[in-house]
């Protein structure tokens, strides 16, 4: 029997409308899966996952990567909800496999200014694998400040505050099966005290 849609849980005031239904990230993230099979055939894929939003990304995607492949896990230094990275960049989890030698597939939650993950990429490929591509739920290009080459890519959007399906608001709402936009009158304060930080 179907559970009830975790959609329904009693958020009215912080949610809006649905960006991506559950039944459209599913048919993406199926694609993303047969793409990636595709490229990386006959190869030795390594996937690394950044905590702790892409998770579930995560889950669904190995899925439908028909491969043998092994998974690692990184996680960094957290700057807060939707807040775009700033490069300074504290590893809290490093990998636990030796990626030298190895096709290594980063798989992210949303990408912002690419500072960050700029970072990481520098950090791993002094580690000497045989390549590192990127694979992330949502691109969020506009923040964008720096040359970043994302091969694989659910979704883009604009200038939105988002959660569900591992995107989350003040740690919650990551369960949610689809993403949304948040009400970002509900998080004015939030936003402000934001461009407040970074304007500092």
């Amino acid at each position: 029997m179907k559970r009830n849609n975790q959609d329904n849980i009693n958020n009215a005031e912080i949610l809006g409308r649905v960006l991506f239904p559950s039944e459209k990230i599913q048919r993406k993230v199926n694609e993303l899966g047969r793409k990636i099979t595709s490229d990386y055939k006959g190869k030795e894929l390594l996937i690394v996952c950044i905590l702790r939003g892409a998770v579930i990304f995560l889950t669904d995607l190995i899925r439908n990567i028909d491969l043998p492949l092994s998974i690692d896990f990184m996680s960094i230094s957290s700057y807060g909800f939707n807040i775009p990275d700033s490069g300074l960049v504290k590893i809290t989890k490093d990998l636990d496999e030796n990626i030298e030698g190895r096709h290594v597939l980063i798989v992210e939650d949303i990408i912002d200014t690419g500072l960050t993950l700029s970072y990481l990429i520098r950090n791993l490929k002094a580690r000497e694998p045989e390549s590192i591509e990127i694979c992330t739920l949502i691109d969020r290009a506009v923040r964008r400040i720096t040359d970043l080459n994302i091969k694989y890519c659910a979704f883009n959007i604009e200038e939105k505050y988002v959660v569900g399906y591992g995107l989350d608001y003040k740690q919650k709402y990551r369960n949610l099966e689809s993403i949304y936009e948040l009400k970002t009158d509900t998080i004015k304060k939030d936003i402000e005290s934001l461009k407040s930080s970074l304007n500092k």
